[in-house]
């Protein structure tokens, strides 16, 4: 192994479906990271190892990391990862990178995410941090607002997580929300794509440009839509964050 990798061990995985599951993986040495970035995992192969960058959904203060992910069949990686049982092994990078971060610099007291599927990992990761912040007596300024874009219900891996905290945090809104309705009759929430309900749920808030920071995370078709939607509302690029997973996800 050489100096930029560190071992580590999956420690649990929970299926959410057969395509999706959650792992905790513990590193032979702590990897230091900000909420919001991605650490890189990698399992041996010929001639080297096969890597992808995840973004990360435990806050900085835990002992594992916890990552959520998508089975690409025919990718590089994916298949191999989802086969990896608890204590089986993989590798880490041990620099942790990006600057998908939440915005204290603005002074915006609003923020915006939007995601589908995995793409709320580095949000749950922002939570998680801001409420071990607030239970050692920091008053938050922020009040965030979570929209969370899936085809079908079953996809939420982090629904009843985010559910119960946005109960009993005030500074907290969940929302999910499922596209394709006829195939979950049972589903009682907001319906439609990330795009088709931003700026409804924006003005239901009153989060204006002025004081809010947005942030789309996943599918690139839906970052496009949303950050069109922003862009409309009077959102400045530089009050609009972007995280990317398609080239990670298409080659996983």
């Amino acid at each position: 192994m050489d100096s930029k990798h560190v071992k580590a061990v999956v420690v649990k995985r929970r299926e959410i479906n057969p395509e999706l599951w959650v792992v905790r993986i513990q590193p032979e040495e702590k990897i230091v990271f900000r909420p919001g970035q991605y650490v890189t995992i990698g399992l041996p192969a010929s001639p080297k190892m096969i890597e992808r960058p995840y973004s990360v959904a435990s806050a900085p203060e835990e002992e594992e990391l916890e990552f959520f992910l998508e089975l690409v069949p025919h990718g590089e990686l994916t298949p191999q990862l989802y086969n990896v049982p608890a204590g089986g092994e993989v590798f880490l990078r041990r620099a942790a990178k990006g600057r998908f971060l939440l915005d204290a610099a603005s002074g915006h007291p609003n923020h915006f995410l939007a995601a589908t599927v995995t793409g709320v990992a580095p949000y749950v990761s922002m939570i998680r941090d801001l409420i071990i912040r607030e239970k050692a007596g920091e008053k938050l300024p922020y009040h965030l607002c979570v929209l969370q874009a899936a085809s079908l219900s079953g996809e939420f891996g982090y629904f009843d997580e985010l559910t119960a905290l946005s109960k009993t945090h005030p500074w907290l809104t969940y929302i999910p929300t499922i596209s394709r309705t006829w195939l979950d009759p049972n589903w009682k929430g907001e319906v439609g794509r990330a795009e088709d309900v931003t700026r409804k749920h924006l003005d239901a808030r009153g989060f204006t440009a002025a004081d809010t920071t947005a942030y789309v995370c996943g599918n690139p078709d839906m970052i496009e839509n949303v950050k069109g939607v922003l862009k409309r509302a009077g959102f400045p690029k530089e009050s609009i964050k972007e995280e990317v997973y398609w080239v990670a996800e298409k080659g996983a």
